[in-house]
């Protein structure tokens, strides 16, 4: 007679035990998942679990000097119109104003 599914859950869970196996899970938003599957298809992957795991690997495969340039964070450089940076500093000096006058309202209220 077959296992009743609690047991099969219960030898599956201690058979992970054993391994050493650790679930982790993650969540993603559209763009990254978007990517995920790009990466699944051009490597013929048909599970996500299998694609990151053989990414993990080959990546940790590249050594320390390798790694890192594949993991550095991507970053954009930003550069404002003087137009653009002028609106900026204004406003960050209406704030400053701001929070200035705010300041001395709440020392001479405190000194009252």
């Amino acid at each position: 007679m077959a296992k009743p599914q609690k047991d099969r859950d219960a030898d599956t869970a201690k058979r992970r035990a054993e391994a050493g196996e650790v679930e982790l899970r993650h969540r993603v938003r559209p763009g990254i998942l978007a990517m995920l599957r790009d990466l699944m298809t051009w490597g013929g992957f048909s599970q996500m679990v299998e694609c990151l795991q053989t990414l993990i690997i080959n990546a940790h495969a590249l050594g320390p000097d390798g790694a890192r340039r594949l993991l550095e964070v991507p970053r954009h450089d930003f550069t404002p119109s003087e137009n653009v940076a002028q609106q900026l500093y204004r406003q960050g000096q209406r704030e400053a104003d701001r929070l200035d006058r705010l300041e001395d309202v709440q020392r001479a209220s405190s000194s009252e």
